[in-house]
């Protein structure tokens, strides 16, 4: 039996899936992952695409978009393999990137969750971890504190503070691309289904840490990463809204509603204190991450 059961979400993104599934083969013929594609009801011939030219694959086509965790939760459900490899469709191994995810999760027997590095088209590293979004961490972001305490930021992974490349236990990873072992997997239940779309990854890795689980980061395992080819198609250009908006509802879960809210005016008051002492394209874009902010505030949220 294969160490990985490789779970591919895909909604509208054939040639993108394509690509995914070329960079998978050569896992699937070392016989290191079985590799499975959930369809969330394309319309563009995805899942025709794994019929005819993928036979080796194994497709499940949704009658209906189900999300993304749910679509990993069925793949899940019905393997048994030491791993599960979550993966969007935009995403593509380079060579050996699964071998060193997988040593590496050898290595760290406490690691519930080991991410690769996420290059862009242009060739720069994204940045996809972060700091679970508590109250005590949106007052040292919102406040500047983490400018004024050595190591912290990148302790936090605070964007433009974090060191891409060194290998460490991080709070949690984005689920482009994500290996997860099975062990951990079971013990917090997988994927919230809640969570049709953005911030499921953020609220496993929250429960994983709950569960005694460590997140760990692997730079020297390396995956293509087309961002946001589906959810652009979903929800329009501007995604930071969307992604905002379930990253509260992802809080309110775990913390409950007044947290979330308070975690928010944080964050609110934050942004426009920031925008009152820079002028420019720096103040409108922290009077944007404001207005972002404040929505959560909005009892219809």
């Amino acid at each position: 039996m294969a160490r990985v059961a490789v779970a591919v979400v895909s909604w509208n993104t054939r040639d993108l899936l394509a690509r995914c599934l070329e960079s998978l083969h050569p896992e699937h013929d070392a016989a290191q992952a079985d590799v499975w594609v959930v369809d969330n009801a394309s319309s563009d011939g995805s899942a025709d695409l794994v019929r005819e030219r993928f036979p080796w694959v194994r497709l499940v086509a949704s009658d209906e978009n189900v999300g993304f965790g749910r679509a990993v939760n069925v793949v899940a459900g019905q393997t048994d393999s030491e791993w599960i490899g979550v993966a969007n469709a935009d995403i593509a191994l380079r060579p050996g990137a699964l071998e060193r995810l997988l040593a590496t999760g050898d290595e760290d027997a406490g690691a519930g969750a080991i991410a690769p590095r996420l290059v862009l088209p242009d060739g720069t590293t994204q940045h996809s971890v972060f700091a679970v979004p508590t109250i005590p961490f949106a007052l040292l972001h919102a406040t500047g504190a983490h400018r004024l305490i050595p190591g912290v930021a990148d302790r936090r992974a605070i964007p433009g503070h974090w060191d891409t490349e060194r290998a460490r236990r991080v709070p949690w990873a984005i689920a482009a691309f994500l290996l997860l072992r099975r062990t951990a997997w079971d013990d917090t239940g997988g994927f919230d289904e809640r969570q049709w779309m953005y911030a499921e990854d953020l609220d496993l890795g929250w429960r994983l840490r709950d569960a005694g689980w460590a997140t760990r980061y692997e730079p020297r395992a390396v995956v293509d990463h087309e961002s946001s080819a589906s959810t652009h198609q979903q929800f329009g250009p501007d995604l930071t809204p969307v992604w905002q908006r379930a990253t509260y509802a992802c809080i309110a879960r775990r913390r409950g509603a007044v947290y979330a809210q308070a975690a928010a005016a944080i964050n609110t008051f934050g942004a426009l204190a920031r925008a009152g002492v820079t002028r420019g394209d720096d103040r409108r874009t922290y009077a944007r991450w404001a207005r972002v902010h404040a929505r959560a505030l909005r009892p219809d949220d």
